[in-house]
């Protein structure tokens, strides 16, 4: 049985692992792709601390799984299929078979929110993207536009420069929510254009993407921008089909915790953009993947199994 078992292999879980393994809890972190999470889709970070100049997003999920396994944290490429928590050993099933632990912390992440319009799914992967990292190079010397005016927006708008020859940036208000730094970058950039108070209603084409069609919000007007790439950045819903019904989640579906990152369910934890919270940053994961180790191991340590702040 396992002391601890990490479900995701972000930024969070990368942390929670090397806290736990450096503390010598028998811990298995289970993710089911490449450890990363999000930051794998992220082309450049610049404002995580003790890199002024920035790092690439590849380099920083190197540098923590090399800096976890150096600890001995043990990652496992599986698929977690169900979850049991019930009773005071947790149960973890995987396509590869059910793993017991006497805790759990899940740091399960969230993935991009989509449109719901008309062509969206038809053309998912065909000119329609969640991701510029992935995606860009694609795109070289082609019209994009981009839906989304907060930070990941902007920032791969910027990024997008690299490659297309004018990026579009639809966004449904008059003015961006990105921080001021960003929104400079993308104003002074001759490549960037805005088209505001505006909506995608429906994106179009044939065999892949030709164009999007739009709406003002304000006028009602509708009109067609003719486009080879549509790139979705309009937030993220929580990654949290193993815990429906399980634990407590807050009205768009992200797990509540408290203080100490414990779920509703002694035993269970939960730590970086799964968690109900503010703000969702590589920092603030990291904080909170450390908060849950320790608040697990201290769990385990005690005799009732509660810590002394354990109201959610």
């Amino acid at each position: 049985m396992e002391d601890l078992i990490i479900i995701g292999g972000g930024p969070a879980g990368l942390t929670a692992g090397l806290y736990a393994s450096r503390s010598r809890l028998k811990t298995l972190l289970i993710e089911r792709l490449s450890p990363g999470g999000q930051i794998l889709t992220t082309d450049w970070v610049e404002n995580y601390p003790g890199f002024p100049d920035g790092v690439s997003g590849f380099e920083l999920v190197e540098r923590m799984k090399n800096h976890a396994e150096k600890f001995g944290l043990e990652i496992l490429s599986h698929e977690v299929i169900r979850l049991e928590l019930s009773g005071e050993k947790k149960i973890v099933i995987t396509d590869k078979g059910p793993f017991d632990t006497r805790a759990i912390i899940l740091t399960c992440g969230a993935g991009p929110h989509k449109l719901g319009i008309e062509g969206e799914d038809l053309f998912t992967g065909k000119g329609v993207s969640y991701c510029a990292t992935c995606d860009g190079p694609f795109y070289r010397d082609y019209e994009v536009a981009v839906i989304g005016g907060g930070d990941t927006a902007v920032e791969e708008a910027i990024y997008l420069t690299r490659f297309a020859s004018k990026v579009y940036i639809v966004h449904r208000r008059d003015e961006l929510r990105a921080i001021k730094l960003l929104q400079d970058r993308a104003m002074a950039d001759e490549k960037i254009n805005f088209v505001w108070d505006t909506i995608p209603t429906k994106i179009v084409g044939k065999t892949g993407v030709e164009g999007v069609d739009l709406e003002n919000v304000k006028t009602g007007k509708t009109s067609h921008l003719p486009v080879h790439g549509v790139f979705v950045f309009i937030g993220y819903d929580p990654n949290n089909a193993l815990v429906k019904g399980l634990l407590d989640l807050d009205e768009t579906g992200f797990v509540l915790t408290n203080e100490n990152m414990e779920t509703v369910v002694p035993g269970v934890f939960a730590a970086g953009d799964i968690r109900s919270k503010l703000l969702r940053q590589i920092s603030t994961a990291v904080g909170e993947g450390a908060t849950a180790a320790f608040a697990a191991e201290k769990f385990l340590e005690s005799p009732s199994g509660v810590l002394p702040s354990s109201k959610c």
